[in-house]
């Protein structure tokens, strides 16, 4: 067992807390923002949720990435959220570059989304905050889009996918209504 603290040498151990911070599954999200006449782009699972009225996405980016020099001059943020057959993709936009993988782009109010995503949101920055090494971009949605299929997850370092039980292997005497879920 891995305990989280203080190294030999008084120093925070960040290779435990990294590996600790994995053991969190995540969805897998490829941030694009528009420079120039391209799209630069990098693979995140530090994205989440920020509120529904009004509707805003909270994303951190490392401050010596090179997206977020790109996200703070365009202001414009795009997140698309990976399927199940968009590992490559993730893998392309975390430095590991390959033959054939070529990412296709839209637009929507200016701002870069994959094609083909699971779903995607077209943001733009309301508002940043530093955090440490990072940023925290708070982002005012403009438009998404949602199409069928599973999300690509990540977890321990690697890739994963959501195994989903169709509702007749569900126990018989397993009642899903809300009423009976005291957690809810």
């Amino acid at each position: 067992m891995s305990r989280l603290g203080v190294g030999p040498e008084g120093q925070f151990d960040t290779k435990v807390f990294r590996r600790v911070l994995g053991h969190f599954g995540t969805g897998v999200t490829i941030l694009s923002s528009p420079v120039g006449g391209e799209v630069r782009g990098m693979t995140a699972n530090a994205f989440m949720s920020g509120s529904l009225q009004p509707p805003l996405v909270v994303v951190s980016i490392a401050r010596n990435a090179k997206l977020h020099h790109h996200v703070v001059h365009s202001n414009l943020l795009g997140i698309s959220i990976l399927n199940t057959t968009q590992e490559p993709l993730s893998r392309h936009f975390a430095g590991q570059l390959s033959e054939g993988v070529r990412p296709r782009f839209e637009f929507h109010c200016g701002v870069p989304v994959l094609a083909d995503a699971l779903a995607s949101i077209a943001c733009e920055v309301h508002a940043s905050y530093p955090c440490g090494d990072h940023t925290l971009f708070v982002a005012s949605v403009l438009h998404t889009e949602l199409r069928d299929g599973l999300p690509l997850l990540y977890f321990t370092g690697a890739y994963g996918r959501l195994e989903v039980a169709s509702h007749a292997q569900q126990p018989a005497n397993v009642d899903w209504s809300f009423e009976q879920a005291p957690w809810w």
